[in-house]
Order: C-alpha cells, then structure tokens, then sequence
C-alpha cells in the first residue's frame, strides 16, 4: 500500500501547482517578511496582513530537528519504516516541513545539508521532501 495522497485545498493549490513543476513555493508575508509553510491565509507572525505571496524558494537547507518514525499508524506508512520526518532550515530563512528520502534514518542529523527532491506519489503526482545534498 502506498501512503494516501495530499489533500488539495484552494489555499494549497499553488503550493501543489509548483511542485508539480518541480518548484518548491512558499507564501511569505508582504507585511513583515516572514515565510510560511504550510499554507495559511493570514499572518501569524504580524497578525495583521493577508498579503501572503508565493514565492519559489531554493530548496536548499539544513535539518533544525526531526524525528525517526519506527511504527506507523497511518494507513500506507507503515510499510516505509522507519523514515524520517524533519523540520527543515531552508537558505531564504524559511522552515519546510517533509521527509528525508534516501538516507538511513540513522545517518541523519541536527545540522545535516539537504535539498528539495519531488517524490512521485502514485495517483497524485509529485509531492515535496528533501534528500541529502551533494
């Protein structure tokens, strides 16, 4: 069984459209500079705006923290333990969320280089994570 698809919300759409480009996108505040992710339609930081724009972020980043899932509960996960989820630094000063791919979950680390990859999801299409950057 592979893992369900995404969800598609019109907040989420661009997000999406993006990465089936293989673009990562973002929104960030026109107010107070902050990104964002995942989609939302007001700032959280500033409290203020509803000018959130997509824009194309690097991909390139640092792990900030993650966690090694061993036993999945979710249908379609299960048979992918363990892997990792993670919090990613990305080079713009924005933090994504995903999976690191191809890597042992035990070789990952606080600090470690990655980079945006487009894992295809059956029946979806392509969904962002992040792989271990040369």
């Amino acid at each position: 069984m592979t893992p369900p698809a995404p969800v598609v919300s019109d907040l989420a759409a661009p997000y999406w459209a993006a990465a089936q480009e293989r673009r990562l996108a973002l929104q960030r505040c026109d107010r107070c500079d902050r990104w964002h992710h995942f989609p939302i339609d007001r700032c959280p930081s500033c409290g203020l705006s509803d000018s959130l724009v997509w824009r194309e972020v690097s991909g390139a980043g640092t792990v900030y923290t993650f966690s090694v899932v061993h036993k999945a509960a979710a249908p379609g996960f299960a048979e992918a333990t363990p892997y990792v989820i993670a919090w990613i630094d990305l080079a713009e000063g924005a933090r994504a969320f995903g999976n690191v791919l191809a890597c042992d979950p035990n070789d990952v680390h606080i600090g470690m280089p990655v980079r945006v990859v487009f894992e295809e999801r059956e029946g979806f299409g392509l969904v962002p994570n992040f792989g271990v950057a040369a």
